[in-house]
């Protein structure tokens, strides 16, 4: 098998809480409590929860735009947390990162030549009219013409300001790219562009993603992988087809039943949770989702459940997941049509019905 392109292994990130005249330490907060997973070369895995869970920093760590507490990060063998400044800034070649919002992610005093030549210029990747050409070429790779290069960032769409921070990641011919909610500031009909974009440039370039969004449909259709993670840490690992089918953990299950369905008479059950998240700075004992869980017993409270394997890929942290009820999938296409060709015919019916005449 493959060995994995990156591998992060009990990733930890406590920020220190200082209060007081003499700036003293009162406590940490756990943004990223244990983190683990491996992405292949050519594939995406997403990183998905509630606003506040650490996927973000996560994916900071994994770039070393935030220096981790402990753990380790692995990318091609090379041992990313280690790495003097001098040796990062030659591997930041290998990693990038496409910022969540396109309007504040490009600097307004630099046209697009400038953006997506700056990179190119601080690798000394390529400078006058190679430059040119490697720029001009980018903008194709994104969807954008040529003659773009020569306009600044507030002359364009937000969705062309987002191609624009896709292709400035692209400049250095990365290995990776971290998605930081890519699509989350974007209107519902460009996101799906720059989402098949995403993809499209993935199967060109043999690109990895490490994709962070909340929102489910857009990471069932482009992730390949799926971790959900719940106050720092994962409670749930596996991939795409099996984690939609078949979720094992109640978190998961309660995420993927406040997604919007078109089927208004899908018979679904709706687990809505109760309370909200608690504080990184002082989570709870056991399991951090126990407050919360319809499932919870005393088991819960006081022992902090590991990732364990339950078969098709899946992992999971839960005592109790095997006890969980089996979550009710969404229908299939075939299934949803079927249903509502049935509910037409009724409706049908009842008109013929009422149209006859009466004695």
């Amino acid at each position: 098998m493959e060995a994995p392109l990156l591998r992060v292994d009990n990733l930890v990130k406590h920020f220190p809480v200082r209060r007081g005249f003499f700036n003293r330490e009162v406590g940490r907060i756990r943004a990223v409590d244990g983190v683990s997973f491996n992405v292949r070369a050519g594939e995406t895995l997403a990183l998905v929860g509630e606003s506040g869970c650490g996927k973000s920093t996560t994916g900071r760590l994994v770039l070393r735009l935030v220096e981790p507490t402990d753990g380790s990060i692995e990318l091609a063998g090379e041992a990313v947390h280690k790495l003097p400044p001098e040796r990062l800034r030659a591997l930041r070649r290998k990693l990038q990162i496409i910022f969540q919002d396109p309007f504040g992610s490009l600097n307004p005093r630099m046209t697009v030549r400038d953006l997506l030549g700056e990179p190119l210029r601080l690798h000394d990747l390529a400078r006058g009219a190679a430059m040119d050409a490697r720029v001009a070429n980018l903008l194709d790779l994104v969807g954008l013409a040529s003659y773009h290069a020569d306009r600044y960032p507030h002359e364009f769409s937000g969705g062309q300001r987002q191609r624009i921070g896709i292709a400035r990641a692209l400049a250095t011919e990365p290995q990776l790219i971290v998605c930081d909610e890519p699509v989350s500031a974007l209107d519902v009909s460009i996101q799906a562009q720059v989402v098949n974009l995403l993809i499209d440039l993935q199967e060109r370039l043999g690109l990895a993603y490490v994709f962070i969004a909340h929102d489910l449909a857009v990471v069932r259709h482009i992730s390949h992988a799926v971790a959900v993670m719940y106050l720092g840490r994962v409670v749930e690992r596996a991939p795409t087809k099996t984690l939609f089918a078949r979720p094992r953990h109640p978190y998961t299950q309660a995420l993927l039943d406040a997604v919007p369905r078109p089927d208004p008479t899908w018979p679904g059950r709706k687990r809505l949770l109760e309370g909200d998240v608690a504080s990184p700075l002082t989570p709870p004992a056991g399991c951090a989702f126990h407050p919360r869980c319809a499932f919870a017993n005393d088991r819960c409270r006081t022992e902090r459940p590991e990732l364990r394997p339950l078969g098709e890929g899946a992992e999971v942290a839960c005592h109790h997941a095997e006890a969980v009820p089996a979550y009710q999938a969404e229908p299939t296409t075939a299934e949803r049509t079927t249903g509502t060709a049935r509910r037409l015919a009724l409706l049908r019916a009842r008109r013929s019905e009422r149209a006859k005449p009466t004695d």
